[in-house]
């Protein structure tokens, strides 16, 4: 799993700007990880709404992280990063759902709430990170101006 995100990134990171930042971070890292699971583990549910919940929910955390980043501004990087840990509940909580209906073996779920549980401390630290520079003048809204 882990080999081809980090061959990913590589594909990416070869181009670096201010607004990929968030592809360095842990959480965006980890949180793409935690979908390609939940696509995986959500492969044998059959209902389509049910997969697309849990697949998009978990999508959604990683999308976040970067769609706050790109913002900017630290009022918004923070919204999107609470927004983020409501899609990690959400995804938890569609995971426990198809675990209780045997759509995910028990084995299965172990592997994906601890990704999860990784995850989410990554998430937390992150907010926690970001909270700090508030009023510190830590963080840039704006882009650097170039002469």
């Amino acid at each position: 799993m882990n080999g081809l995100l980090n061959f990913w990134i590589m594909e990416y990171t070869k181009r670096r700007n201010l607004n990929r930042g968030y592809m360095k971070s842990d959480a965006w890292q980890r949180g793409v990880d935690l979908f390609e699971m939940a696509y995986r583990l959500g492969a044998a549910v059959a209902d389509f709404k049910l997969w697309s919940q849990f697949t998009d929910s978990a999508q959604s955390v990683s999308a976040n992280v970067a769609e706050g980043y790109g913002r900017r501004t630290l009022p918004e990087y923070l919204q999107f990063l609470y927004t983020a840990k409501g899609s990690l509940a959400e995804t938890l909580t569609r995971g426990c759902s198809l675990r209780r209906v045997q759509l995910i073996s028990d084995t299965d779920f172990e592997s994906f709430d601890q990704l999860h549980y990784e995850v989410e401390n990554k998430l937390l630290a992150l907010i926690s990170s970001i909270e700090s520079k508030r009023g510190t003048g830590d963080w840039q809204d704006s882009l650097p101006t170039h002469p």
